[in-house]
């Protein structure tokens, strides 16, 4: 029996497997880490109905899971290569080839950090690292913190990290420069912000997130927002400072920050050095799509999603046949989201496999992943829905120009 080979052990690629596995097909999962379960291993959090959702905890569920329907499962393996021949696919790792004609590719997100002076200090890292040394490896990654950029990722980060005993001295914003983009900007990073101030502890913060509602409450929200910052759990947000040098004589000692404009830029004059031995630079997630490059699949950028993300419809399949992508590949969601993909993704590869058989089952998952989406806790990008119909354009656009070329 050729078996299904899904790329990527995170709560994606295991909930695909899971579902292939049920239904009675064999499934081969490689992952480059030591570990199953992807970004998952890192989250620790109290959902609104007051249950942890323990990351470690669900990928051990679903590893345990997979391994007891007889799933293969490969970690410490890396797929630097993967191409299409006759109708079949040729797997390239660092620990042999394999073959399928079934490739589900959920290679999830990376981090993408910007430069800071002095960002090669031992001590600095991004904020995912900071997370997998505090929750994976039980190891503080220092006693005194500070996180540099303002977003989703680092404000939940910034919590976990509380919770474990390490003291986060503050968030706050990079310079603003081309590299750092929208990051060093007071005003996009607010509008980013608002989408986690249900998180708060403080009923100051929820209240005041709700009343900016338009573009003018923001600015006058920017111009009059405390230099010192807003506190979340007990940790200052810093909208209008800026973190311009990070300084240590051989590892981090401190950073070097500034009162910034409402537009973002440097009031000369107000620098100040705040110490600490740890620093995370956080500019958000991308999908990590590399392999679906090589494969030939057609990318789109969309800032919605995250950025370039490979073109797909709502059964997770892509242009090419046999290939399939599930998870932050195809944008940057929470892992719950990522799970409902993969049970899309599988019930969609044995349908091809099993011709059709599985057609209710799909449409079935497709509208349980709104229903996730509708009720996540915590949304990375907030406009996803519509980055979600742009992709939708793009694929009809796609599929129609196939069809004409085909009638001429």
């Amino acid at each position: 029996m050729n078996k299904i080979i899904i790329i990527g052990a995170g709560p994606a690629g295991l909930s695909a497997a899971i579902t292939i596995a049920q239904n009675g097909e064999e499934v081969l999962v490689l992952d480059e880490y030591m570990l199953a379960g992807g970004r998952l291993l890192g989250q620790l959090y109290e959902e609104p109905t007051g249950n942890w959702w323990n990351g470690i905890t669900e990928s051990e569920n679903l590893y345990e899971k997979a391994i007891q329907l007889g799933v293969d499962i490969q970690l410490n393996t890396s797929v630097y290569d993967m191409e299409k021949q006759n109708n079949q696919w040729i797997i390239y790792t660092d620990n042999g080839t394999y073959f399928t004609k079934n490739v589900l590719l959920a290679t999830g997100a990376a981090e993408q950090p910007f430069a800071i002076p002095g960002w090669t200090l031992p001590g600095v890292m991004s904020v995912g690292a900071a997370q997998v040394m505090t929750n994976v490896h039980r190891v503080k990654p220092g006693k005194r913190g500070i996180i540099v950029g303002v977003n989703v990722l680092s404000s939940a980060i910034a919590m976990e990290l509380q919770l474990a005993g390490i003291h986060v001295k503050c968030i706050t914003l990079p310079k603003k420069t081309k590299l750092a983009k929208e990051s060093g900007d007071p005003l996009e990073v607010m509008n980013s912000l608002l989408h986690v101030s249900h998180m708060a502890p403080s009923k100051f913060v929820q209240l005041g997130s709700k009343l900016m509602k338009n573009d003018l409450m923001k600015k006058m929200g920017i111009s009059f927002y405390p230099k010192n910052g807003i506190k979340m759990w007990d940790i200052p947000i810093m909208l209008r400072k800026a973190v311009i040098e990070i300084y240590g004589d051989k590892v981090v000692e401190g950073v070097k920050i500034a009162t910034i404009t409402p537009d973002g830029e440097v009031v000369k004059g107000t620098e100040e050095n705040i110490s600490a031995d740890f620093v995370c630079i956080t500019g958000g997630l991308y999908p990590l799509a590399e392999l679906a490059a090589i494969a030939g699949c057609p990318f789109y950028h969309i800032e919605e999603l995250g950025g370039h993300v490979p073109l797909h419809n709502e059964k997770m399949e892509t242009t090419i046949e046999g290939l399939y992508v599930a998870g932050n590949i195809t944008g940057i969601e929470g892992a719950k989201v990522a799970m409902s993909q993969g049970v899309v993704a599988g019930f969609s590869i044995l349908n091809h496999i099993q011709d059709g058989k599985f057609n209710n089952d799909i449409e079935k998952s497709i509208k349980e992943i709104e229903q996730t989406r509708n009720s996540a806790y915590i949304q990375f990008h907030p406009n996803v829905e519509e980055g979600k119909h742009k992709l939708k354009k793009h694929w009809e656009n796609y599929i129609g120009k196939e069809l004409c070329k085909m009638v001429k």
